[in-house]
């Protein structure tokens, strides 16, 4: 478990370099079979990541959109939008070195707290084959629907 600091701060303009190259960090292995040569691999994955963006601030307005830091060191991003029955994790995403070391884990653990003292559910919806949603069932969330390749999983706090 990382024993260094982690925080968030909004994401900024000037963080639109580093949120692509943590989107990209997640794509890489899926297209990897494709043989694209790396300029054309760049281009589409810039092109997602725009549309991706584009979307989330579309349909999630209110969300906070934020830098994950450990120990003040940019390691990903978290984008969470509060409704009034549930918190939403849209997003999460760190860069490969910082992954598996626990700050997933501590991020989730506080999300779940405060949904805990506000009797808030949390959602996440989740690609089939991502290898993170075994920290998801690990903390308690279960599948409760799918929409072709994305499960939404769900954490219900214990009852007071």
């Amino acid at each position: 478990m990382s024993s260094a600091p982690i925080d968030l701060r909004p994401a900024g303009a000037d963080d639109a370099e580093f949120l692509y190259r943590v989107y990209a960090n997640t794509r890489y292995e899926e297209l990897a079979p494709t043989g694209w040569p790396p300029e054309q691999v760049e281009a589409f994955l810039r092109m997602q990541f725009h549309a991706q963006d584009t979307h989330y601030r579309q349909h999630y307005p209110a969300a906070a959109f934020d830098v994950i830091l450990v120990d003040g060191v940019p390691a990903g991003r978290l984008y969470i939008h509060h409704w009034p029955d549930q918190i939403r994790i849209i997003d999460i995403s760190l860069l490969p070195e910082f992954r598996g070391v626990g700050v997933g884990t501590v991020l989730f653990q506080r999300i779940m707290s405060e949904a805990a003292a506000t009797g808030l559910r949390v959602s996440i919806h989740v690609e089939s084959f991502n290898r993170a949603r075994h920290l998801y069932e690990r903390l308690g969330f279960v599948k409760v629907d799918s929409t072709g390749i994305y499960d939404l999983m769900e954490w219900t706090p214990p009852a007071k």
